[in-house]
């Protein structure tokens, strides 16, 4: 059996399969495990910003198990509709979903949009957590195209690509998404300071 080194192991605390087969792709490209904590409840504060937001919960989730964590919030802003859903883009799919938000701007001509990522980091040695934040400007579609990812995917196209994030295995997904950059960002500080 081989024993991985403790130092290369992180735990990413969601219950989200599909945002943690993402980190894994991207987290194994610069060779760090990681491992699902789904029975971990991190609280998860209502606020205007995802780093708030991030960093609460991976506080909380390492005061619960005690373990080197990483969380990660992302909000989906739409700039016709200054802002919204924002961070509480998790609250808007689960209510109204990739139709309520075509339904909102369905007669708006100016469709740009931006998705923002915020990957918290934090350790039991560590006092304050650290935040890696990435932003990936793009367009809302006029309907849902692709079955690949989650969430609003299927009506999010970034720029300098004619597909939605849908549309892309995740391994393509990763390149050009938001979550994929901040991924990248942490793995190069935690890969640097171990």
């Amino acid at each position: 059996m081989t024993y991985l080194p403790k130092d290369k192991i992180v735990y990413f605390a969601t219950s989200n399969i599909h945002k943690y087969t993402e980190a894994c792709q991207v987290l194994s490209e610069c060779k760090i495990v990681t491992a699902m904590l789904k029975k971990i409840e991190a609280m998860e504060i209502q606020d205007d910003n995802l780093a708030n937001i991030a960093k609460f919960s991976v506080i909380d989730a390492t005061r619960k198990c005690h373990l080197p964590i990483i969380v990660e919030d992302a909000g989906l802003f739409i700039e016709a509709l200054n802002g919204f859903p924002g961070p509480y883009s998790s609250y808007v799919y689960r209510t109204i979903g990739n139709d309520g938000i075509l339904k909102l701007i369905k007669n708006i001509i100016e469709r740009k949009a931006c998705f923002k990522s915020v990957v918290a980091f934090h350790s039991p040695e560590r006092v304050e957590p650290m935040c890696f934040r990435s932003e990936v400007e793009g367009k809302i579609v006029r309907e849902k195209r692709g079955s690949q990812g989650f969430g609003f995917d299927p009506i999010f196209e970034p720029l300098n690509s004619s597909k939605t994030f849908a549309e892309m295995p995740f391994e393509e997904k990763n390149r050009h998404s938001h979550r994929g950059f901040a991924l990248c960002k942490f793995a190069k500080w935690f890969t640097s300071n171990r």
